[in-house]
Protein backbone atom coordinates (compact mmCIF):
# COMPACT_ATOMS: atom_id res chain seq x y z
CA UNK A 1 0.00 0.00 0.00
CA UNK A 2 1.15 3.24 -0.78
CA UNK A 3 2.62 5.26 1.71
CA UNK A 4 0.23 7.80 2.22
CA UNK A 5 -2.64 7.20 5.05
CA UNK A 6 -5.91 6.38 3.70
CA UNK A 7 -9.10 7.69 4.94
CA UNK A 8 -12.12 5.51 5.67
CA UNK A 9 -15.55 5.40 7.04
CA UNK A 10 -16.51 2.55 8.24
CA UNK A 11 -20.99 2.43 8.62
CA UNK A 12 -22.39 0.23 10.39
CA UNK A 13 -25.68 -0.32 13.00
CA UNK A 14 -23.36 -2.52 15.00
CA UNK A 15 -21.51 -0.89 17.79
CA UNK A 16 -19.37 -3.73 18.59
CA UNK A 17 -18.16 -4.50 14.69
CA UNK A 18 -17.77 -0.81 14.13
CA UNK A 19 -15.46 -0.61 17.42
CA UNK A 20 -13.65 -3.80 16.65
CA UNK A 21 -13.15 -3.04 12.80
CA UNK A 22 -12.06 0.54 13.41
CA UNK A 23 -9.66 -0.53 15.90
CA UNK A 24 -8.30 -2.81 13.00
CA UNK A 25 -7.87 -0.63 10.96
CA UNK A 26 -6.36 2.12 12.78
CA UNK A 27 -3.49 -0.58 13.78
CA UNK A 28 -3.12 -0.72 9.68
CA UNK A 29 -2.49 2.64 9.21
CA UNK A 30 -5.66 4.35 7.78
CA UNK A 31 -7.48 7.17 9.42
CA UNK A 32 -10.17 6.24 10.28
CA UNK A 33 -14.07 7.64 11.16
CA UNK A 34 -17.12 5.61 12.11
CA UNK A 35 -21.04 6.17 11.49
CA UNK A 36 -23.36 4.21 13.34
CA UNK A 37 -26.27 3.91 10.92
CA UNK A 38 -26.75 5.42 7.66
CA UNK A 39 -28.05 8.82 9.20
CA UNK A 40 -25.42 9.36 10.94
CA UNK A 41 -23.04 8.77 8.08
CA UNK A 42 -25.15 11.40 5.88
CA UNK A 43 -24.75 13.86 8.12
CA UNK A 44 -21.19 13.51 8.40
CA UNK A 45 -20.70 13.68 4.77
CA UNK A 46 -23.03 16.18 4.01
CA UNK A 47 -20.75 18.05 7.14
CA UNK A 48 -17.81 18.00 4.79
CA UNK A 49 -16.14 14.46 6.13
CA UNK A 50 -14.17 13.09 2.82
CA UNK A 51 -13.22 9.95 2.52
CA UNK A 52 -10.77 7.85 0.20
CA UNK A 53 -12.96 4.63 1.60
CA UNK A 54 -16.10 3.96 2.45
CA UNK A 55 -16.84 0.68 4.37
CA UNK A 56 -20.61 0.24 3.62
CA UNK A 57 -23.12 -2.45 5.83
CA UNK A 58 -26.37 -3.51 4.03
CA UNK A 59 -28.77 -4.47 6.59
CA UNK A 60 -29.34 -0.98 8.84
CA UNK A 61 -32.69 -0.04 10.42
CA UNK A 62 -33.47 3.03 8.40
CA UNK A 63 -32.24 3.41 5.20
CA UNK A 64 -29.64 0.28 3.94
CA UNK A 65 -26.42 0.09 2.86
CA UNK A 66 -27.67 0.18 -1.10
CA UNK A 67 -29.69 3.24 -0.38
CA UNK A 68 -26.86 5.46 1.59
CA UNK A 69 -24.69 4.86 -1.28
CA UNK A 70 -27.76 6.03 -4.17
CA UNK A 71 -27.90 9.15 -1.64
CA UNK A 72 -24.09 9.79 -1.53
CA UNK A 73 -24.20 9.47 -5.36
CA UNK A 74 -27.12 11.35 -5.82
CA UNK A 75 -25.62 14.18 -3.55
CA UNK A 76 -22.43 13.85 -5.02
CA UNK A 77 -20.84 13.03 -1.20
CA UNK A 78 -17.30 12.21 -1.19
CA UNK A 79 -16.88 11.96 -5.36
CA UNK A 80 -13.17 10.55 -4.87
CA UNK A 81 -14.57 7.56 -2.24
CA UNK A 82 -14.11 4.29 -3.39
CA UNK A 83 -17.14 2.58 -1.64
CA UNK A 84 -16.44 -1.38 -0.79
CA UNK A 85 -19.95 -3.10 0.94
CA UNK A 86 -19.12 -4.93 3.84
CA UNK A 87 -22.24 -7.51 4.27
CA UNK A 88 -23.29 -10.41 5.83
CA UNK A 89 -25.63 -11.01 2.81
CA UNK A 90 -23.56 -13.12 0.05
CA UNK A 91 -26.69 -13.78 -2.63
CA UNK A 92 -25.47 -13.00 -5.97
CA UNK A 93 -28.52 -10.75 -6.82
CA UNK A 94 -26.64 -8.07 -3.64
CA UNK A 95 -23.56 -8.33 -5.13
CA UNK A 96 -24.89 -7.61 -8.35
CA UNK A 97 -26.18 -4.87 -7.06
CA UNK A 98 -23.32 -2.91 -5.86
CA UNK A 99 -21.55 -4.06 -8.80
CA UNK A 100 -24.11 -2.23 -10.74
CA UNK A 101 -24.39 0.83 -8.56
CA UNK A 102 -20.75 0.92 -9.38
CA UNK A 103 -18.79 -0.14 -5.58
CA UNK A 104 -15.57 -0.66 -5.71
CA UNK A 105 -15.93 -4.29 -4.13
CA UNK A 106 -17.78 -6.95 -2.11
CA UNK A 107 -16.92 -8.14 0.97
CA UNK A 108 -18.73 -10.96 3.12
CA UNK A 109 -18.09 -10.46 6.83
CA UNK A 110 -18.97 -13.94 7.59
CA UNK A 111 -16.21 -15.59 5.35
CA UNK A 112 -13.53 -13.02 6.49
CA UNK A 113 -11.74 -12.34 9.79
CA UNK A 114 -11.04 -8.64 10.64
CA UNK A 115 -7.20 -8.68 9.29
CA UNK A 116 -8.46 -10.33 5.86
CA UNK A 117 -10.99 -7.47 5.56
CA UNK A 118 -8.40 -5.33 6.07
CA UNK A 119 -6.36 -6.83 2.84
CA UNK A 120 -8.87 -6.97 0.76
CA UNK A 121 -9.64 -3.90 1.35
CA UNK A 122 -6.20 -2.72 0.61
CA UNK A 123 -5.38 -5.14 -2.58
CA UNK A 124 -9.94 -3.63 -3.76
CA UNK A 125 -7.78 0.14 -3.35
CA UNK A 126 -4.61 -0.74 -5.42
CA UNK A 127 -6.31 -2.70 -8.12
CA UNK A 128 -8.78 0.37 -8.64
CA UNK A 129 -5.87 2.77 -8.26
CA UNK A 130 -3.99 0.67 -10.93
CA UNK A 131 -6.98 0.49 -13.06
CA UNK A 132 -6.86 4.21 -13.27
Amino acid sequence: MEAEMKNILIVDDDSFLLDMYALKFIKSNFDVSTSLGSALALEKLRGGLSPDIILLDIMMPEMDGFELYEKIKEENLAPKAKTIFLSNRGQPSDVTRANALGAAGYIIKASCIPSEVIEKVVKIINDSNKQQ
